[in-house]
């Protein structure tokens, strides 16, 4: 029993998806199921979300600002993409976290976004089976809330995905996938990454996965300086949700809001100020409101539900790292 795990992990590893034109006739049915469950999941998560008054916004694929991804020790990315719009040096998106928590202060009190996101992730990363170069979240963003808040809707919308998936779905997914959905229920356990560390070492992101059986929450990780960080514990008030045999589907956190702090952050960290002139100058002015958010991964998501054996796999054109396909 134990090789035969050991031997169906590694044989997910391996697995690199294939471009459209190699699939075989089975490869395509397998594929065609993954668009179905697809078009379900973003159904049920966005009717969820507009039902629970949040305003859904359209995403920004170029900006000057964009997520810096640093001092992120979990961002892999190879490389920036760059180009000039009107002789303006932009960037593709790396993530909306600076726009929604714009957005959130001035527009919308709570707002979500199908932002597409492109990373240019670490050839290696390829065998993961959990990375691609270009991937979609749902981003969120809700005003004067807390991290409990963000959690236990979190936990709210996926409890109900997993049924719905299971009522609406069961002939798109594995059978073993199925009966493990049946035990998704909140609240989600929390774990702290200093206790992770010390119980798994530095590789802890790799071997919680695999000793888990409903999803957990991981929280108070070192990162970018938007996620808020109490100066005189050393925490951060963040968190990540992380499903069994697969890894981290979701991240999020308590936003900074305060000029100063801000501040401070972005110059121990060797942050550009001038790429964040706007956020800035509103948290100066006071404008720039409390909230909280985070973003799910949709392929991730997808990935997880169906039992498949790489991310790329849920996507109808393959962005596996390290590889371009014509299509």
């Amino acid at each position: 029993m134990l090789f035969n795990q050991i031997h169906k992990e590694a044989a997910v590893e391996k697995y690199i998806p294939k471009s459209v034109e190699n699939l075989n006739e089975a490869e395509i049915e397998r594929k065609r199921k993954h668009i179905l469950l697809m078009t379900q999941v973003l159904y049920f998560l966005t009717n969820e979300f507009l039902s629970r008054k949040f305003q859904w916004l359209l995403p920004v694929i170029f900006s000057k600002s964009t997520d810096p991804l640093w001092p992120d020790p979990g961002a892999s990315i190879e490389k920036r993409i760059e180009t000039d719009v009107y002789e303006t040096q932009v960037r593709t998106t790396l993530s909306m976290i600076v726009h929604k928590m714009v957005a959130c202060s001035l527009f919308a009190e709570r707002l979500f976004v199908i932002s597409p996101n492109f990373r240019v992730e670490r050839r290696e990363r390829a065998s993961t089976g959990w990375h691609a170069y270009e991937f979609n979240q749902l981003d969120f963003e809700m005003r004067d809330a807390t991290s409990r808040d963000v959690m236990r809707t979190v936990e709210e919308v996926l409890t109900g995905l997993a049924k719905y998936v299971g009522d609406k779905c069961e002939y798109l997914i594995d059978s073993e996938v199925y009966d493990a959905l049946k035990d998704v229920r909140g609240p989600f356990e929390i774990r702290d990454r200093d206790f992770l560390v010390s119980e798994y070492g530095d590789n802890w992101e790799e071997v919680l996965p695999k000793e888990i059986k409903r999803p957990v929450w991981v929280v108070n990780i070192p990162r970018e300086f938007y996620d808020f960080e109490d100066f005189e514990t050393g925490r951060w008030d963040n968190y990540d949700l992380y499903v069994p045999k697969y890894g981290e589907i979701l991240s999020g956190a308590r936003r900074e809001f305060e000029y100063e702090k801000i501040v401070a952050k972005m110059e121990r960290d060797g942050i550009r100020k001038e790429n964040y002139s706007v956020l800035l100058k509103l948290s100066r002015d006071g404008k720039l409101k409390r909230s909280s958010g985070a973003g799910i991964g949709i392929e991730r998501l997808v990935t997880w539900i169906s039992g498949a054996h790489h991310v790329c796999e849920t996507q109808l054109f393959p962005r596996v790292p390290g590889i371009v396909y014509e299509l």
